[in-house]
């Protein structure tokens, strides 16, 4: 029997701002842009479960949260450091799991199949890993406990804040039923309302559908949510987890159509990006431009290099010359993002303009 863990950090960015800054503790503190009195631009990273009492979300703009909490604690985005957390978070992971893979800054998969007889025995090893972070870093988390990753992702929010959730399989399809569509891994604001035209407003009543009949009207992929909705998922815990992309976001303090402004803003989006392109040992091959416009229209355009690099004068000048090519829509710009993908290790800190 296969036996998964899903570990998440509970409030991420916020609790490595406690560890630094204790007098914070059970405040209102909320980690994104900065509200600047109520008329920034942006959006909240985190907050923590104080200031989620008032109603205050991730990704809610900075400007409403203010407006909800303008005392409560605001502070900006440190990646370097959370990502210094959250390497130790993964070392501490790692040495349970059989398998390990790490989904994102705060999240990670462990496979603990060969080391767990049963579901008793992946609890404690659930508990073991929550105490053990707890004790040598001084963070909270939440774990989860399936027999597939499915399971174990969604068991791990019902445990949240701060506890552990194991469901049995024989007990899956009960445990996802009542749930909204929208609870679902893999369904997100759009696929909510596909398929509550479809009539599926719960997991349940989606498990029940004809899956020929979803697969008809949303692909290979109405396939997997029927899947889903039943319960199953058959997808490894894969150990050797890469980044498949790096981007940054930049919003700006008033939309505007000045193409200097706009150029100078991807250049320096490009530059962040760039060097964290080389502290990872990576080179990139694909670039995106990610483009939102005042009425939250966002296009978004790519190219493929013909070769890998790290510089981040051409990702910068290709960029900007994807503005250029596709700015049929014109408007004022509110947002402007430049991600790269197809990364390859490349082993050294080095920048270099094209790499075979």
């Amino acid at each position: 029997m296969r036996l998964i863990l899903l570990v998440d950090m509970d409030y991420f960015f916020v609790a490595c701002e406690e560890l630094r800054r204790p007098g914070i503790k059970d405040k209102p503190v909320i980690v994104g842009a900065d509200p600047k009195g109520g008329v920034g631009r942006g959006v909240v990273s985190t907050c923590n479960y104080v200031a989620r009492k008032y109603g205050i979300r991730s990704g809610m703009p900075i400007s409403a949260a203010y407006r909800i909490k303008k005392d409560a604690i605001f502070l900006p985005v440190d990646y370097d450091y959370y990502e210094r957390i959250s390497q130790k978070v993964m070392d501490v992971v790692k040495g349970f799991a059989d398998k390990f893979e790490q989904v994102s800054i705060d999240e990670a998969f462990a496979d603990v199949s060969a080391r767990a007889d049963g579901y008793d025995k992946a609890l404690d090893i659930a508990k073991a890993i929550k105490s053990s972070i707890h004790e040598r870093l001084g963070l909270p988390c939440s774990v989860g406990v399936g027999t597939n990753k499915l399971i174990a992702k969604m068991a791990c929010e019902e445990a949240k804040p701060a506890g552990v959730k194991v469901v049995r399989e024989e007990d899956a399809k009960e445990f996802l039923s009542k749930k909204p569509i929208r609870e679902l891994y893999g369904v997100g604001k759009k696929m909510e309302e596909k398929l509550e035209v479809m009539g599926y407003a719960t997991i349940g009543e989606l498990a029940k559908a004809n899956p020929m009949h979803l697969a008809e009207k949303l692909g290979v992929y109405g396939t997997d949510l029927y899947n889903y909705a039943n319960g199953k998922d058959d997808s490894e815990v894969e150990e050797n987890y890469e980044i498949k992309s790096i981007g940054r976001e930049r919003t700006f303090e008033t939309d505007t159509d000045d193409r200097a402004e706009i150029a100078k803003a991807i250049r320096a989006i490009s530059k962040d990006v760039s060097d964290e392109v080389a502290k990872g040992g990576f080179v990139f091959k694909v670039v995106t431009l990610k483009v939102r416009y005042s009425d939250f229209e966002e296009h978004m355009r790519s190219r493929s290099l013909s070769h890998r690099s790290n510089d981040a004068d051409e990702l910068a000048s290709t960029a900007i010359s994807l503005f250029d090519a596709h700015a049929e829509k014109g408007g004022r710009i509110r947002k402007l993002g430049v991600r790269v993908s197809n990364l390859m290790k490349y082993g050294g800190q080095k920048r270099i303009s094209e790499y075979a």
